[in-house]
């Protein structure tokens, strides 16, 4: 697998920034298409009771820009089963569970210890954090960790 750079995240925003809502919703079924499972666990409210459905619209939107940077890099991937999804989570969750740091930041920081990503895991980390301190913020404070760790979980599926 290519590394995904920086570079590529930020066209691909910057992409998205600039189609309009129909469009969007087309990169969405294309993406539903390509990875119907990884969809189904985005919509599913049972995967994600923790989070609220701002911050599920905003993990699709993480895992939209993820999916179609990959892509740009690597070409069309196999569709994702439950399986895997399931296995990267738990494999995740012990990581995080393992941390013995006190802010966010140094609770993820053992994630990027080898991770050959590390330009899609520092995105999705840094999105997680843009409205930090912010009253009005979109993400709640609860709701960081497991958008992080659904973000990886996914993102591991897809590489």
């Amino acid at each position: 697998m290519k590394f995904v750079s920086e570079e590529v995240i930020d066209a691909i925003i910057d992409e998205l920034d600039a189609i309009s809502d129909d469009q969007y919703e087309e990169r969405m079924e294309a993406f539903a298409k390509a990875q119907p499972v990884i969809i189904a666990y985005l919509f599913d409210e049972e995967n994600l009771h923790l989070l609220t459905e701002d911050e599920r619209g905003f993990l699709q939107y993480l895992i939209l820009i993820a999916w179609a940077s990959i892509e740009r890099v690597n070409g069309p991937g196999e569709p994702v089963s439950e399986d895997q999804i399931g296995e990267a989570e738990e494999k995740n969750y012990a990581v995080l569970e393992a941390s013995t740091g006190k802010t966010f930041r140094d609770r993820v920081d053992p994630f990027f210890e080898g991770y050959a990503q590390e330009d899609l895991l520092a995105f999705i980390e840094e999105a997680l954090l843009e409205d930090e301190g912010d009253p009005e913020a979109l993400l709640t404070k609860e709701g960081r960790e497991p958008l992080f760790v659904a973000a990886k979980s996914l993102i591991d599926t897809l590489i």
